[in-house]
């Protein structure tokens, strides 16, 4: 701009001061479009944490109420069936209904374990613990739980084991046993009346004594959509929301298994059609604890003399038998129904163990094994097994000449310890009794601290059998009492944590600070429904040698008695 006079300055100047003026408005356009916008997304983000808050607590209401469902109705079942059992002097009246009962309250326990873990989940307070333990007999344990209600709706129930899998492993047998029952819970609860379902589980890999070991439940249920699956292992979430109105359940059981396994260094995943049924599958990483590979049949016998005929319709459990004696080249003759068994036998029946299924078409297992047990060698041993209750079809066995049952599903150490047996060789697998049956501590005593009169009455009836001497104490300074004015009368003390006047705590500090050397000895175990991780380490850091969760493990209570008094 060529500016001539002072006047041509001021209008430059003015046309400056326009441009500037302009150029600024374009400015604070730009800086207001950029507020605007950063506010626009902010506002989504409010909106969508908004919704996300919303669903949250929709959820939680949800599952609030389905809980108040879950727990209310084994409680109803509870408090009516204990009523039915008071007004009635049937015997059988009573038995009935006392097994609802217990029924009813395996199930409240079952929901009350859930919520409890998913607050120690919510809370960081999860931890899993460290055990060595028999996984096949695990497994065995966990089918004894569940097969119950898969027999009642008559669904067939088969498990296969990797022979590559270590026998002895170290991990978290009950965690691991917790996400197994829940799959396999989950499966018989959404397959319908005379479905499948199958447990595998296999070695993937092993490196420096780890093991990834897979596991996977197969079942011919409901199956779930893609959508569904997006939400099956979250809190408090199933697979749609009528779900737990037509199946029950806590939502929850899922999600634990997620996060134990994780904790186990494995995932978890499902693969599922809607109306095609669903496999559920998981890994997780435990460390071989075997120091050489079982030797399940016995050396100095000559197993390939041996010949085993099995009767089965189901082909699965043909391909079981085979394939396990294939293993050992024990000879195993296969046929899927009595009167295929019987045409076999016309030619040869020279077998020494027959394997029959109860529950035959045509001629049941029953006839079968009448007919064996007039035309077989008298060397020759039937053996039943079934899904039915023993002492269902006892009577009738015994009848026919057989007393040898296995329940399904069948185990290789179930087949390996009932042909030991029969041959007169000693099993070789641990474990097959229960743990309490055998159990006596003639001229042991002692000491229960416990302040609520039904747990002490429990204890003392379930141990009488066992002529364990107890003596009550029904507070922490009672207990101290007791044991003071005669600490060598006591062989060890179950010790309640939560008592009036003196909690377990104090009491077992106050015994361990005597001078009498049997307190600072003297096994004491702690009973407490509180098992969160710092619960156990406080019942350590008072001295305490072990603990035990409330309700009562009988189990568990013998197994420690074992280990202290014998």
């Amino acid at each position: 701009v060529t500016v001539q006079s002072h006047g041509g300055l001021r209008i430059c100047e003015m046309l400056l001061a326009v441009e500037v003026d302009q150029f600024g408005d374009a400015l604070c356009k730009v800086v207001l479009l950029k507020d605007i916008t950063e506010i626009e997304h902010k506002d989504d983000m409010l909106r969508a944490a908004l919704d996300q808050a919303k669903n949250a607590n929709k959820a939680k209401s949800d599952f609030l109420s389905s809980m108040s469902h879950e727990i209310r109705t084994p409680m109803n079942a509870i408090i009516g069936m204990t009523r039915i059992a008071e007004g009635t002097t049937d015997v059988s009246r009573k038995d009935y209904a006392i097994e609802k009962i217990k029924n009813a309250s395996v199930h409240l326990l079952g929901v009350i374990n859930d919520i409890l873990d998913m607050s120690k989940i919510e809370a960081d307070k999860f931890d899993l613990s460290t055990t060595r333990f028999n996984f096949e007999k695990m497994l065995r344990k966990i089918a004894d739980v569940v097969n119950f209600r898969m027999d009642e709706r008559r669904q067939r129930f088969y498990v296969g084991i990797d022979g590559d899998i270590p026998q002895m492993l170290i991990g978290d047998e009950q965690r691991l046993a917790q996400v197994i029952t829940n799959l396999l819970s989950n499966a018989a609860k959404f397959t319908p009346e005379e479905g499948s379902i199958r447990l595998d589980a296999r070695l993937i890999s092993e490196e420096n004594r780890i093991c990834q070991i897979q596991v996977s439940v197969e079942d011919t249920g409901i199956g779930v959509t893609e959508e569904q699956k997006s939400r099956l292992f979250q809190s408090y979430e199933q697979a749609s929301a009528d779900t737990s109105r037509k199946f029950g359940g806590t939502g929850l059981g899922l999600a634990i298994s997620k996060r134990i396994v994780e904790m186990m260094g494995g995932s978890i995943w499902v693969d599922s059609e809607p109306g095609k049924g669903s496999t559920f599958t998981f890994t997780a990483y435990l460390k071989n604890d075997s120091t050489e590979k079982e030797k399940l049949l016995e050396e100095g016998v000559n197993w390939r003399n041996l010949r085993i005929f099995a009767v089965d319709n189901d082909p699965e459990i043909l391909k079981f038998f085979t394939s396990l004696f294939d293993m050992w080249d024990i000879t195993c003759t296969v046929a899927a129904n009595a009167e295929e068994a019987m045409e076999v036998m016309r030619g040869d029946d020279s077998y020494d163990i027959y394997f029959l299924d109860w529950k035959l078409p045509g001629m049941t297992g029953l006839e079968l094994a009448k007919h064996i047990k007039r035309k077989a060698a008298q060397k020759s041993v039937v053996i039943i097994f079934s899904s039915t209750e023993w002492h269902e079809i006892e009577d009738e066995a015994k009848e026919a000449g057989i007393s040898i049952f296995l329940p399904k599903p069948l185990f290789p150490s179930m087949i390996v310890d009932t042909v030991n047996e029969c041959l007169g060789v000693e099993s070789l697998m641990e474990g097959r009794q229960d743990e309490g049956l055998d159990a006596d501590f003639t001229g042991y005593t002692i000491l229960l601290a416990e302040d609520v009169d039904i747990n002490r009455e429990i204890v003392m009836t379930l141990l009488e059998p066992m002529n364990l001497a107890i003596d009550c104490a029904e507070n922490g300074q009672q207990a101290f009492e007791m044991f003071l004015r005669n600490p060598l009368r006591y062989g060890m003390i179950f010790m309640d944590i939560q008592m009036p006047e003196m909690d377990g705590y104090e009491a077992t500090t106050k015994i361990r600070a005597l001078s009498h050397l049997w307190a600072k000895n003297i096994p004491i175990i702690a009973m407490t429904a509180n098992v969160f991780r710092e619960d156990v380490e406080r019942c350590e850091s008072v001295g305490m040698n072990g603990h035990v969760g409330k309700p009562l493990d009988f189990d568990e209570v013998v197994k420690q008695l074992r280990r202290y008094l014998h």
